[in-house]
């Protein structure tokens, strides 16, 4: 796999006081720059922002079956390294973050097999985080 280039992400949240919170602290997020409606953060590497918008609202029944699981569409989140993943997925168990998603192995036995886990920000935009133990079955058939 070749070295990726940092993606930007923007996203709404409707409370930028509870969203602050949420991806300061309960995920950890290093803070950058920010101003009295956005908070850029270092997410693993990326840029990405949340910007108050007071009118929104995802969807919540918006969904697709995948491996058996009702995934929220949309969703957004990276691909972490084995042991990373599952860090994270602990320190989240440990601070009562709710799964929409327990984390669990996905296709399991089969390519592509992955361990992912789904939640939502307060502002109820679905995130997915994933990994592979082998880095090679992330676009495996």
């Amino acid at each position: 796999m070749t070295k990726l280039s940092p993606f930007h992400l923007a996203i709404p949240v409707n409370e930028l006081k509870n969203a602050r919170e949420f991806y300061s602290n309960t995920l950890n997020f290093k803070e950058g720059r920010s101003d009295s409606h956005w908070v850029d953060y270092d997410f693993f590497g990326h840029q990405f922002v949340i910007h108050e918008d007071k009118s929104h609202a995802p969807n919540p029944e918006a969904h697709s079956i995948v491996d058996g699981h009702e995934v929220p569409v949309p969703h957004f989140g990276v691909v972490l390294e084995w042991d990373m993943f599952h860090e994270f997925a602990d320190s989240l168990k440990e601070k009562g973050v709710q799964f929409i998603i327990e984390p669990y192995i996905r296709f399991e036995g089969k390519p592509g097999e992955q361990a992912t886990m789904f939640f939502k920000d307060p502002s109820g935009n679905a995130l997915e985080f994933k990994s592979f133990k082998d880095m090679n079955q992330i676009f495996a058939k």
